[in-house]
């Protein structure tokens, strides 16, 4: 089993940053995909970004390209979400998730693992 815990949210205002972290334990049993998924208020979940095992493949949400930025170390088993110029419509609890597959199948079939989530609110 493989937990997941967040940590980084806040409130803050538009045009300022935040970056989540999320820490991977357990058993890990081979390497995995990692990633961010968001749900704002009366919407359903959604993609916002995955980074593969090795690194060097991401995606990400269109709305969030240019401005969030998913990183990863595997010495930690953490990996990260930077954001910045953030919005009021980035505003949601934010979710960190893990696959054991590729990030292109996690972003398309989803994570077998969740985070618990934690609340970014951003001001206008």
């Amino acid at each position: 089993q493989v937990q997941l815990v967040e940590s980084g949210g806040g409130l803050v205002q538009a045009g300022d940053s935040l970056r989540l972290s999320c820490s991977a334990s357990g058993r890990t049993v081979s390497t995995y995909a990692m990633g961010w998924f968001r749900r704002a208020p009366g919407k359903e979940r959604e993609f916002v970004a995955a980074i593969s095992w090795g690194g060097d493949v991401t995606y990400y949400t269109d709305s969030v390209k240019g401005r969030f930025t998913i990183s990863r170390d595997n010495a930690k088993n953490t990996v990260y979400l930077q954001m910045n110029s953030l919005k009021p419509a980035d505003t949601a609890v934010y979710y960190c998730a893990l696959k054991y597959a590729s990030a292109q199948t996690m972003r398309l079939a989803g994570p077998d693992y969740w985070g618990q989530g934690t609340q970014v609110t951003v001001s206008s």
